[in-house]
């Protein structure tokens, strides 16, 4: 069972209310995840999300020929899945754990029940996902930027 106090010790959730906390904690169950196990596809239905406690998750997309990309890994304190928030409710991309991983799984189902009953609820979770995102894009950015001179001076 999950708890609020689980919650809080985690840095995604710190600062919030202990009542958002303990809604939160309903929504939540603990699960480990094999080596190897693909967590979720791209393009399919995104109903969950996690909060990794434990292993690596590596991130992927569709190669343009048919394999996939890893497009970055996450461990033990990141929060892996943001496409249940935000319609259609469709994986951007995939993932899998690279390692087992001890998580904490969120029906985003509910959680999105819980924040459309307390906006607030609904507002801070948005921001903090959305946080995450922009975080990864900025890591993005400076990745590409990083070998974009190497792939430049190759194509002239």
């Amino acid at each position: 069972m999950v708890t609020a106090a689980d919650l809080a010790r985690e840095p995604f959730f710190e600062g919030m209310r202990s009542l958002d906390l303990s809604r939160l904690a309903k929504a939540g169950r603990h699960t480990d995840i094999p080596a190897g196990r693909r967590m979720f596809a791209e393009a399919a239905p995104a109903e969950r999300f996690w909060l990794v406690l434990d292993g690596i998750v590596a991130v992927d997309m569709r190669g343009p020929e048919g394999g996939t990309l890893v497009i970055d890994t996450f461990g033990p304190g990141s929060v892996v899945g943001w496409s249940w928030l935000f319609r259609p409710h469709r994986w951007r991309f995939g993932a899998v754990a690279s390692t087992p991983v001890r998580a904490i799984e969120f029906d985003g189902r509910l959680v999105r029940t819980l924040s459309a009953v307390d906006p607030a609820l609904g507002y801070e979770l948005t921001r903090r996902f959305a946080e995450q995102v922009v975080s990864r894009l900025e890591a993005t950015q400076t990745r590409l930027a990083r070998t974009a001179p190497e792939a430049l001076g190759q194509a002239g």
